[in-house]
Order: C-alpha cells, then sequence, then structure tokens
C-alpha cells in the first residue's frame, strides 16, 4: 500500500506483515510467496473507503513491518516459534497485525501471541474448509488442523467461533464435524450464505462473536472464478465482492488480529487476480480496525 517500512513499532497502530511459509500444506505449495505478490499488487490501493466511509491512513498510523525471516523447511515447530516471537513483538508494542500469509497453519502461532495479550479471542473464519481436522500423516500440525489446535489450547472461545463459507467434498459427516460440534463451533455453510444472502449472514456473524476478535480470511473461501491461486480451490464459491461486503459487515467489532492466507500466485490467472484480492481484503480490514480506532477516540 505504499507505506513506510519500519521496524520500529513505538506508537504503530497497524503492522502489515508477511509470513513466506507453506510447510503446512497438504496439496499445493506455493502460499510461501505470497507476501511478495500482495505486497505488490497493493501498491494499487487508494487512502479513502467509499463504502465504509473512513480513510484508515489518516486516522491510524499504519506501516509495512516487512516479512518475518521464516525457516522454510526442517521443523515446523521452529517455524511456528518464529512466527509466533515475530507476532509477540508487533502486539506487545500495541500495533494490531494484519497478516498475509502464508498457508492457514501460520494462523496457530499468530493466535498464540494474540491472545498472550489478550486472552482467549472470538474467531471469524472465512474458509471453505472447516480446518479443524486432526493429526495428517501422523503429525500434529498443517493448514488443516490450525484452530483445532487453538481450541484445545484454550486461544479461542469455540461458542464464539463462526465459520463462513465452508463447501466442497468431505470425509463425512462424523470424520469432519464431531470435534467441533462437541465444541460450540458454529458453521455458516456457503449454502445458507448464498440463501440467506450477505446482510443476513453478517448478522448471525455479530450475533455470534464478542469481546476481542481474530478475523482468517483464507483465500479459497472465494470462487476459484475469482481467485484460481490458491493451494486448495474449491467451486461454488463466494464472489469478490461478497467477500468484500462480508468483512466490511464487521465494522464496530473489536479486531485485534487478523489474517489472509493461502494464496498461491504461481497458480493465479492473468493480471493476478488473487493477490490483488487478497491486498484489497487487507485494505478492507485495515477500514474496520480504523473505524473501532476513531470511535473509541471519539
Amino acid at each position: 500500500m505504499r507505506l513506510p517500512h519500519a521496524t520500529d513499532l513505538t506508537g504503530v497502530d497497524v503492522a502489515l506483515v508477511g509470513v513466506p511459509f507453506d510447510s503446512g500444506t497438504s496439496y499445493r505449495s506455493g502460499a510461501r510467496l505470497a507476501p511478495r505478490e500482495i505486497r505488490a499488487q497493493s501498491s494499487l490501493i487508494r487512502p479513502y473507503s467509499y463504502f465504509l466511509k473512513v480513510a484508515p491512513f489518516d486516522d491510524r498510523l499504519v506501516v509495512d513491518a516487512g516479512d518475518l525471516d521464516v525457516p522454510p523447511a526442517g521443523s515446523i515447530d521452529h517455524a511456528y516459534g518464529v512466527i509466533e516471537a515475530g507476532l509477540r513483538r508487533i502486539v506487545q508494542a500495541g500495533a494490531v497485525p494484519i497478516v498475509a500469509g502464508g498457508d492457514h497453519s501460520i494462523s496457530l502461532p499468530i493466535l498464540r501471541a494474540i491472545a498472550e495479550k489478550h486472552g482467549p479471542v472470538s474467531l471469524v473464519q472465512f474458509d471453505s474448509h472447516i480446518d479443524t481436522w486432526g493429526d495428517y500423516f501422523g503429525g500434529r500440525h498443517f493448514h488443516g488442523s490450525p484452530f483445532r489446535r487453538a481450541i484445545e489450547e484454550g486461544l479461542i472461545r469455540s461458542p464464539q467461533y463462526v465459520q463462513v463459507g465452508i463447501r466442497g467434498p468431505m470425509y463425512g459427516e462424523a470424520e469432519d464435524f464431531a470435534f467441533q460440534n462437541a465444541h460450540g463451533v458454529v458453521m455458516i455453510d456457503i449454502g445458507a450464505v448464498k440463501t440467506d444472502g450477505i446482510a443476513r449472514t453478517v448478522e448471525r456473524i455479530r450475533s455470534i462473536v464478542r469481546g476481542p476478535v481474530y478475523v482468517t480470511f483464507d483465500i479459497d473461501s472465494v470462487d476459484p472464478a475469482f481467485a484460481p491461486g490458491t493451494g486448495t480451490p474449491e467451486v461454488g464459491g463466494l464472489t469478490s465482492y461478497e467477500a468484500q461486503t462480508l468483512v466490511r459487515g464487521l465494522a464496530g467489532l473489536d479486531l485485534v488480529g487478523c489474517d489472509v492466507v493461502e494464496v498461491a500466485p504461481q497458480f493465479d490467472g492473468p493480471g493476478q487476480i488473487t493477490s490483488l484480492l487478497a491486498a484489497n481484503l487487507m485494505f478492507e480490514l485495515l477500514c474496520v480496525i480504523a473505524l473501532k480506532g476513531r470511535s473509541s477516540r471519539g
């Protein structure tokens, strides 16, 4: 977004940061390249939101905090430690992080850093996959398990956890939903979103979450017709406009952090439309955060 690069976060309100890591993927890797391309596409972002009536760069001190130096291979636990430490530095400085992933497994160490300051948070997850599965090939951590682990570690308040846009072929009712049903996770599948409409879906989301909120936006929640550049695409998803409008509907919530993940630039269409969408969704999230900050300062 043509923001200044800053390593000193003193006085910073919002820090945009890249996490180039995709060793948690189970299908097509490549999301480690996303922060670079999202940053490039974000140069088109202008400073004012007509729909939310906010100029976030005026209301908040926003910086590009660069990319974390995450090891691309080896122990995933070591990589998680690097990610958690990097986010802890941002959060403890008083800034709200907006993270460009990276695969969805990065949400777990981010949530560890967030919960360390704010305690367990509400979670809004835009996704085509539930990502509350268990072990995979004998390992506890991959991009299909971060929110199961977050519940087990007490990082999120599962009754205030809502998933939006879930769809695609699954393993089975028991295999997919037993854990999250036992923990009160609310799922709004893509059929409900399309049938009820965006306004009603926003009402449902807002009725579920409260207190500090973390928002995670998996780009594969958007239909591959609009966002083909992702590792595990699922047809029949949100449009770009629906994605933007859903995020705008979060205005007024207390967002303490967010991420946009699973962009894989090498699978993208002409014009890097997936990275362009990701950059715009980061801007929408920034506007939601700026509105909250402006309200709190009167």
